[in-house]
């Protein structure tokens, strides 16, 4: 009698295969990592433009900036250092009072998860619009209407203290942080997408 053996991996045959294909996965993590990043700084950057569009129009259709009445100075910030509610229900058309008209000059997606909000709006009560790493968007309007907003990364970098615009927003990006009056492109401020450049 004959009998036939069948053939089957070894238990060193297995170890090899198993750490090729760690080796593999741990040298395209950082590549998939870098594409989501891309992905959404893209997002983010075409956020801003729509932000700044749709107060551009705001100031097209009535002629003034939705602000509340204490609004003043170059530097009225929204996002970074205030609630952005009041404003973006002012462009969103839901602000009767500050878009009387209640014309929808930007309608951006809910967020998808209200807890912990990315790339959309918060909640009804928050009414902020976060950028796709789960912070608000920074928004600066010129206020006293002199035509220029100061810029945020200039105070002690040499750069154009003041940009001649009458909106700007911006986002903090991946590390969420950000370092008072540096260069955009030193330090934490790297990272930044804005809508000026």
């Amino acid at each position: 009698m004959h009998l036939s053996r069948s053939r089957a991996f070894t238990l060193i045959e297995l170890l090899v295969v198993i750490a090729i294909i760690a080796v593999l996965m741990g040298l395209a993590f950082p590549a998939f990592q870098s594409v989501q990043n891309s992905a959404k700084r893209t997002q983010a950057k075409n956020d801003l433009v729509q932000i700044v569009t749709a107060v551009s129009a705001f100031y097209t259709e009535y002629g003034r900036y939705p602000l509340g009445a204490a609004a003043s100075g170059d530097d009225y910030d929204y996002g970074a250092t205030r609630s952005s509610k009041e404003f973006f229900d002012a462009i969103r058309g839901i602000d009767p009072v500050l878009n009387p008209r209640l014309v929808e000059f930007i309608k951006p997606p809910d967020a998808k998860d209200q807890n912990s909000p990315r790339s959309g709006m918060g909640s009804t009560a928050d009414g902020q619009f976060y950028d796709p790493w789960g912070k608000p968007y920074a928004v600066r309007i010129d206020a006293d209407y002199d035509g220029q907003v100061g810029n945020p990364y200039s105070a002690h970098a040499g750069a154009v203290p003041k940009l001649r615009q009458g909106i700007i927003a911006w986002s903090y990006g991946k590390d969420q942080r950000s370092q008072a009056g540096a260069d955009k492109n030193t330090g934490d401020n790297k990272d930044d997408v804005i809508s000026w450049q």
